[in-house]
């Protein structure tokens, strides 16, 4: 879109422009467009970039052991505030390096900016040294990638990416500037022109299918709001709560909502999908309506999805069109901005409703038999060691929901998933999408810049902390205190809780040696005492509280605690992939009966 009216903030009037370097241009743009922080580590390509960044003071540069750290920490910095993340790498491998947190950005819907620096102009093409087609490679994982050859191109560019990042369905956007373009003078014009065609976010609903939307609530017996990200993306749990509470419907939150409605109220099913509470797992396949809220119907909430909730209608609300109907049909399509419709939403089904509520009382009769029945729990391992899930569970407890927690992939995230109670929006950080691991280190560091008044915990297992362990320097270099619970089970523990189930018992390349019974390579408490944090070791049920509370109490450093728990401990509900939901187990060999219907 040309605008006559720029979405960029615009700074004071001057009768001439002043003449800038294009690194004095990244920063000058960057600081009129409010941000504060950066994570990076320089290069070849970037060094005039962080000559000029070494002249300011409005912006504070994190110096990361990897790029792949930056770029996560830029996502932890934005999931925990809903502002933009910036994330600065130099070319060729730097640049490759930050792909897999743009991957992980996009398929999260994180506003992510990456600023990468290229070869000279005149290099480019020649297999120069460092240099790599960063726009060719991450053309398929950003929302849009821009190429500055020159420096007068640069403020628009970066403009550019920061509003197509940060509006809309969010996401990571690079800017890839050729050091000529970073050394060379020209005048800086701000506000610059953006020139985006073909760019027009949908925000506002159709107002006749919002209405749709009502009429079909209205007429459901057993209605579901299945929540996903996009509700916090779009800072709309207060938007939220009011419609559940009009309607009386019940509410699921997906592993990226998680903290979008609180946990605690009583029309809170807990969590659907492969890992979920078995209530929200059949809220959704007994379901006769399914509103859909920035949700995407991913395969591990859907299960085979030729058998995902066959009775359902569905309303699909979404600000990206190409989510509607992409995996389910849509009775009700409706695009926007998910705080604007279901604030619609709320409006048109009261004037539809004239305060006579629909008789839902079968549906929950329903459904607080399935939260009796199968409420969230786990058996003490038998083998002596820890329960991780108590473990996660009392973190949870002895911190409380006003802190932020980041979680790497695998056992220990869907446990902190489930055992640690969300009553707020932003205060859980996971890879969903692309399930990257030795993303919770730098996500937390990230987080806690963004926060610094929050207690931040990172919640790894011991193979995702061997991945971006490096971030501690970072961390205790910065006095940025994060808190870091290592699950070890001295294993690759989803991996071989498949292999357990589904591969007789073969545990091919899952054992990691850290944890009990083996040679604890490496050994997490020295590592830590290296990087300069606390570190503890917990084997016991009696050491987990004071643990803990310890790391609380500790805010001069970060804190590592080891944890060694029972590798034996699986995660449970869980259904098998590619079944339908309705075949879901709750613990091993232990399924719900079903009747005739």
């Amino acid at each position: 879109m040309t605008t006559e009216t720029s979405p960029v903030p615009s700074a004071p009037a001057s009768a001439e422009p002043e003449m800038l370097t294009g690194s004095g241009a990244i920063i000058r743009t960057l600081e009129l467009l409010g941000v504060t922080d950066v994570f990076g580590i320089p290069g070849g390509a970037v060094i005039p970039l962080y000559d000029e960044l070494m002249t300011q003071t409005k912006i504070r540069h994190i110096l990361v052991r990897h790029e792949q750290g930056a770029g996560h920490a830029a996502e932890g910095y934005a999931s925990a505030t809903g502002r933009v993340g910036v994330a600065i790498a130099t070319s060729g491998p730097g640049a490759t390096n930050l792909v897999t947190a743009i991957a992980d950005a996009y398929m999260d819907s994180v506003p992510l900016l990456a600023i990468t620096g290229q070869v000279f102009s005149t290099s480019m093409g020649t297999d120069a040294f460092q240099e790599a087609d960063i726009i060719g490679i991450t053309m398929p994982i950003t929302k849009h990638s821009f190429l500055a050859r020159t420096a007068e191109e640069i403020p628009a560019a970066i403009a550019s990416a920061y509003h197509i990042a940060s509006t809309g369905r969010p996401g990571p956007v690079l800017v890839d500037i050729t050091k000529d373009a970073q050394q060379n003078l020209a005048p800086f014009i701000w506000p610059p022109k953006l020139d985006l065609p073909g760019y027009r976010p949908i925000v506002k609903a159709h107002g006749k299918q919002v209405q749709a939307a009502a009429q079909l609530l209205l007429a459901a017996k057993k209605p579901v709001l299945y929540v996903g990200g996009g509700v916090i993306r779009a800072h709309a749990s207060a938007e939220l709560l009011a419609l559940a509470e009009a309607t009386g419907a019940p509410v699921v939150t997906t592993l990226m909502a998680r903290g979008a409605f609180p946990d605690s109220h009583p029309q809170h099913l807990g969590m659907p999908g492969m890992h979920g509470t078995v209530p929200a797992v059949l809220s959704l396949q007994e379901s006769d309506l399914i509103i859909s809220l920035g949700a995407r119907f991913d395969d591990r909430v859907t299960g085979k999805i030729s058998e995902f909730a066959p009775n359902a209608k569905i309303v699909h609300v979404d600000v990206d069109p190409a989510e509607i109907s992409k995996i389910r049909l849509a009775d009700v399509p409706i695009v926007g901005d998910a705080k604007d419709v279901i604030a619609d939403l709320t409006l048109a089904w009261a004037e539809a409703a004239q305060g006579t509520a629909p008789d839902t009382t079968e549906w929950w009769t329903y459904l607080h038999g399935l939260k009796e029945e199968f409420p969230l729990g786990f058996t003490e391992p038998t083998d002596g060691l820890l329960a991780p899930q108590y473990v996660i569970q009392r973190i949870g407890e002895l911190t409380g929901p006003e802190a932020v927690y980041a979680a790497g992939v695998g056992q220990h995230q869907m446990w902190a998933a489930q055992y640690i109670k969300y009553e707020r929006p932003n205060s859980w950080l996971n890879s969903g999408g692309a399930g990257t691991m030795g993303y919770s280190v730098p996500a937390a560091m990230g987080a806690k810049v963004a926060e610094p008044d929050r207690v931040v915990w990172s919640i790894d297992g011991d193979g995702c902390f061997q991945m971006t362990n490096q971030e501690l320097a970072t961390c205790t270099i910065n006095k940025i205190p994060i808190k870091v619970a290592i699950i070890n089970n001295s294993s690759l523990g989803m991996v071989r809780q498949w292999q357990s189930l589904f591969y007789d018992g073969r545990h091919s390349f899952t054992d990691l040696n850290t944890g009990h019974g083996t040679a604890m390579v490496p050994d997490f408490v020295k590592m830590a005492d290296a990087y300069g944090a606390l570190g503890i070791r917990v084997t016991s049920k009696d050491q987990v509280d004071d643990a803990i509370k310890l790391a609380l109490a500790t805010n001069d450093r970060p804190v590592v605690i080891d944890f060694i728990v029972s590798p034996g401990a699986m995660v449970w509900p869980m259904v098998p992939q590619g079944v339908s939901n309705s075949f879901v187990q709750y613990a091993k060999d232990h399924a719900p009966t079903w009747g005739e219907e």
